[in-house]
């Protein structure tokens, strides 16, 4: 496959391993020293062949746990090893400026269309359910898994007959401090006439206290606190049936997602134990 030119989101073949090895001095400096990261769990991980990681989102528009999870795959396969991340549609629009680099480290389109021909191409993908609303949730459900419902994830891996792979990590959320979200506030305004910044719709309107605005107010980006993380990689989860048809069936769906949630907070639990003990 040629690289296209418009980066769009919508090619599997703009993911670039130069560029990627270009961040990775830069990814293990912020891994070593500034994060400290501790991370466990990757003997679950098989040394070849297509994965599929569901996360959860932490720490706003930076995400410092999603980058460090990317290093530490790429400091283990390589490169070269097949591997893409779902991104929502509107930060094409919202971040144009970053969505060329965004995209040559492997970012698509948070569409079934990418997500199916990731996997059948045996590359390993990440997508991460609770999106904005879950990299933006409030500092008290700092310790929550929180995919508000949605359960495309759970129709792909049924689809493609792929086991869940959880993600999880305890500190990226204390790099900032998101107080609330002021989005119904901000949609009835819209409602009443006020637009859209850009005419985009945000889905979340956060203010928190993060660098390096002190207070900040919508999804902006930050600059992360230099606070420790912790990540895990869990076992596989898998589910009693496979197929189309299951992926069709809304009872059995919400049964694999349930189980999919209660199994990822009852780890993710776990793992603030140990964080919380390694910080006292």
């Amino acid at each position: 496959m040629q690289p296209s030119e418009t980066y769009s989101g919508w090619s599997l073949a703009d993911r670039d391993p130069q560029v990627i090895e270009s961040l990775m001095p830069l990814w293990a400096w912020f891994y070593h020293h500034y994060f400290r990261v501790r991370t466990d769990g990757w003997e679950h991980v098989p040394a070849q062949g297509k994965v599929l990681f569901v996360g959860s989102h932490n720490g706003g528009l930076a995400a410092p746990d999603m980058f460090m999870f990317m290093y530490d795959w790429y400091r283990r396969f390589g490169t070269q090893r097949l591997a893409y991340g779902l991104m929502h549609p509107t930060v094409w629009k919202a971040y144009p400026g970053l969505v060329k680099l965004a995209v040559q480290g492997g970012a698509i389109v948070a569409h079934p269309k990418m997500a199916i021909a990731a996997l059948q191409k045996n590359a390993s993908l990440l997508v991460y359910p609770g999106g904005a609303q879950d990299v933006f949730r409030p500092h008290t459900l700092r310790h929550k898994i929180h995919f508000l419902g949605r359960k495309g994830f759970i129709k792909l891996a049924l689809r493609e007959h792929m086991p869940m792979m959880p993600v999880i990590s305890a500190g990226a959320h204390d790099t900032l401090r998101v107080l609330a979200d002021l989005y119904p506030l901000m949609q009835r305004l819209h409602q009443m006439g006020m637009p859209w910044l850009f005419d985009i719709d945000p889905e979340v309107f956060p203010i928190f206290l993060g660098l390096p605005w002190g207070i900040g107010i919508g999804p902006i980006f930050n600059f992360p606190f230099p606070t420790q993380i912790y990540t895990r990689v869990c076992p596989p989860i898998f589910f009693e049936h496979y197929g189309v048809e299951a992926s069709r069936d809304p009872h059995y769906v919400q049964q694999c997602y349930n189980q999919v949630y209660t199994q990822m907070q009852a780890a993710l639990d776990g793992l603030v134990a140990e964080y919380e003990a390694a910080q006292t």
